[in-house]
């Protein structure tokens, strides 16, 4: 038998399968198929809702399963985190489960939300975020299109969004956060304690997340006369230091690098006036730190 994996259906499912490619994971499925195929024979691949992966994770009907920090924590599940992986449907980043209300709402403070009604996929999150606050609210459970509830049916919601655009096109206003979540590699105890099972797990995490952090940096390649090496060198960051190789001609030498994406937009230019030639900017798949 395999390492069974639970993949998470519907918002999420096209970021992951994209995230696995990275990883060097084929996954394919056919549109009415809840069971993809993948190029690893090891691998069981299932489709479900990322809701109800923690839960089958923790029975141990799944050994592992991409789900988030919102559902482990809704469903209680007993599972073994083993690693984050920041991303979502849109973005790199953490989603949010956020505390909403009309523009024109008199709620100004959590404290407000004391004896009202509010909406949410994630009633035990939200029950645990009002005993923090000290709030007794009537928490009830929304099987969808939760922004259209406020006001005429509950008084808030509580709702996940990731940049607040949508929230805002339905004239709500963010009170507070609930809860930041993202996407967790996440094991069962009898799977984490198997030895084969374990080490696939461990390869699976850390190829995702090697995956996710080559989607953030670039490499550069350029080659530098060595008078001006140490100028250069103080230009660049790296994750530990810079590769630095002989050529042909001795008075130069090859220099590659890893950076944020980010940042190379503005270090080309300054490596170029510092003497750097044929730069070389190219895409990583994955980075192992």
């Amino acid at each position: 038998m395999g390492l069974r994996l639970g993949l998470p259906k519907g918002s999420l499912q096209q970021s992951t399968f994209e995230l696995l490619a990275r990883a060097g994971y084929q996954c394919s499925v056919g549109s009415r198929s809840y069971y993809p195929t993948m190029d690893d024979p090891d691998m069981e691949p299932v489709l479900m809702r990322a809701q109800e992966i923690p839960r089958y994770v923790a029975a141990g009907a799944l050994d592992v399963g991409l789900s988030g920090l919102d559902w482990v924590i809704e469903t209680g599940a007993d599972v073994i985190e083993v690693c984050d992986l920041v991303y979502s449907k849109v973005s790199r980043q953490a989603a949010r489960w956020v505390v909403a209300v009309a523009q024109d709402s008199a709620i100004k403070s959590p404290k407000d939300l004391q004896g009202k009604r509010i909406a949410t996929e994630v009633v035990n999150v939200t029950r645990r975020y009002l005993a923090e606050k000290g709030v007794e609210a009537d928490v009830e459970f929304s099987w969808g299109a939760t922004e259209v509830k406020v006001p005429e049916m509950v008084d808030a919601i509580v709702e996940i969004t990731e940049t607040g655009s949508s929230l805002a096109a339905n004239n709500l206003r963010i009170l507070d956060t609930v809860l930041e979540t993202n996407t967790k590699v996440i094991a069962s105890k009898a799977a984490w304690a198997d030895a084969w099972k374990r080490q696939k797990i461990d390869t699976l995490a850390m190829l995702l997340q090697g995956a996710l952090l080559g989607m953030q940096k670039v490499g550069l390649k350029m080659n530098v006369a060595r008078a001006d090496l140490h100028k250069i060198i103080g230009l660049i960051p790296a994750l530990r230091q810079p590769t630095i190789s002989a050529l042909t001609n001795e008075d130069w030498v090859a220099v590659e690098t890893v950076l944020d994406e980010r940042e190379a937009r503005e270090l080309i230019p300054e490596l170029r006036r510092a003497g750097a030639e044929g730069i070389v900017e190219y895409p990583l798949n994955k980075v192992i730190p």
